[in-house]
């Protein structure tokens, strides 16, 4: 089961139609149905850092997608240019004018484009970055005592925080 309701870097549902839902509450909701029914869940929209990824899997993911994270690689697809001595790659949300007019030749009439094309700064080879999100789930894994990856959802508690992150010297 694919969840993700808007919460991409480049989907704009949320802002065009008024409709979303939090990834991480969208994943723990359909998490145990899922499981129970044997069926597997592919988290999809919202890991911007390897903590989003490892917050995904706590959730009860079975895979995470990772677009935004892994766009602007030599792997990842999307057109390079060039501009001003900087290279950049194309990346576009799949509900994105760019993605319906590739796909299905249009947008069609009676819908909007919910998705935007943006110029990813180039990163060359994703092994660092594959590298890094690796790093930080194992040590997500370590923190709350988990052995294997599949038990990451049992060992993991969330608790609803007003900063994640610590800016001062950002």
């Amino acid at each position: 089961m694919l969840i993700t309701i808007t919460t991409g870097s480049v989907c704009t549902t949320r802002k065009k139609t008024g409709v979303g839902y939090p990834q991480v509450s969208a994943v723990i909701e359909c998490a145990d149905a899922a499981h129970g029914l044997g069926g597997h869940i592919i988290s999809d929209g919202g890991c911007t850092c390897p903590g989003d990824v490892a917050k995904a899997f706590g959730a009860g993911a079975d895979f995470v997608m990772m677009g935004g994270m892994l766009a602007g690689h030599d792997q990842s697809a999307g057109d390079m240019i060039e501009r001003e001595g900087k290279k950049y790659k194309l990346f576009y949300g799949m509900s994105s004018s760019v993605a319906m007019k590739k796909y299905s030749g249009k947008v069609a009439d009676y819908r909007a484009s919910e998705g935007k094309s943006v110029e990813v700064p180039y990163k060359g080879d994703v092994n660092e970055t594959i590298q890094d999100i690796l790093g930080g789930v194992r040590s997500t894994c370590t923190y709350v005592g988990a052995a294997k990856l599949k038990e990451l959802s049992r060992r993991t508690t969330f608790i609803r925080v007003t900063q994640q992150i610590n800016n001062i010297f950002s």
